[in-house]
């Protein structure tokens, strides 16, 4: 894995539409720039972006890269109106989702994952954000995610969500090999800290780092930010302002920042970012690299923004 993936939400349409122009130009531009690890997930434009990941890769060397995808929706097609905005994704095919923590549904959505990103295997297999599920998740999926590990159709499972509570009982009560973690280790919420970080270091789970920019609050504080997914609420359009007013007195970028206080715990194995088009890439690309001073950490932690 790459220190810095290619998260692949955006190919979906994520709070806008892309083209596969766009979306050629922004993957090809991810390549260029040295980055092999790609995460999608049938969730991200109900196939869609599986489906544009997948025509790309199929012009690279397959032991080139590494390729996650999820598992816990099922795409069928929808026959009434095109419908926009579902689940945040726009642009998107006329497909409807069904979760599905079953033994079966795991197996037939990892076959129609393939089929989509035109590939024999995937690399990493995520259970996708069993919140309302966590025990079918527990007793159905996982076996059959490790079942799908031991035959050698998948070299890593885990589980993949946006809280902490969960994944600490994967950590303590399976096997999986790693985690994708969105949001809940940043410079705004750092709460995975506590408890499940230590864990999954105590325990050789390896962790992705996902949502790092809090879906682009850290990146950009301004109003109008995202925060999870939603407008930002002011006092923390307020907190993230003042880490990038320290940021620029130590010549940091806020998305430099937030990457390395991510990628700083010894748990975290990558971080994946979203990206948009080519300049977002070199953004990101260059804020992965760049180092970021002991003093800049000192200040923030002075001024009660370190979490």
């Amino acid at each position: 894995m790459t220190p810095l993936g290619f998260g692949a939400a955006t190919l979906g349409g994520l709070f806008e539409p892309m083209t596969d122009e766009q979306a050629e130009e922004v993957l090809e531009a991810a390549w260029d720039a040295g980055i092999r690890y790609f995460d999608t997930a049938p969730h991200y434009g109900v196939g869609l972006s599986e489906e544009r990941l997948g025509r790309f890769l199929a012009g690279k060397p397959r032991e080139e890269f590494v390729l996650s995808t999820k598992v816990g929706r099922l795409l069928v097609p929808h026959d009434g109106p095109a419908r926009e905005g579902v689940a945040g994704f726009y642009g998107a095919p006329n497909r409807d989702r069904v979760l599905d923590f079953s033994r079966d549904g795991v197996l037939r959505s990892l076959e129609e994952s393939l089929k989509r990103l035109g590939l024999d295997r995937v690399d990493v297999l995520f259970i996708h954000d069993p919140d309302d599920h966590e025990e079918q998740a527990l007793r159905e999926a996982y076996p059959a995610l490790a079942r799908l590990r031991e035959e050698g159709v998948v070299s890593s499972v885990g589980v993949g969500m946006n809280q902490t509570r969960i994944p600490a009982r994967f950590v303590r009560e399976t096997g999986i090999d790693c985690l994708l973690l969105a949001g809940r280790y940043t410079l705004l919420d750092a709460r995975a800290g506590e408890e499940l970080l230590p864990l999954c270091e105590e325990r050789g789970v390896e962790v992705v780092g996902a949502g790092v920019f809090n879906s682009g609050l850290l990146a950009a504080p301004r109003p109008g930010a995202t925060y999870d997914y939603v407008p930002a609420p002011d006092e923390l359009v307020w907190r993230a302002k003042r880490i990038a007013e320290v940021c620029a007195r130590h010549g940091v970028a806020p998305a430099a920042a937030a990457i390395a206080f991510t990628r700083s715990h010894p748990a975290v194995r990558t971080v994946l970012v979203g990206m948009r088009n080519p300049a977002e890439v070199r953004q990101n690309a260059a804020a992965a690299a760049a180092t970021v001073p002991a003093e800049l950490w000192a200040e923030l932690s002075s001024e009660g923004l370190l979490p």
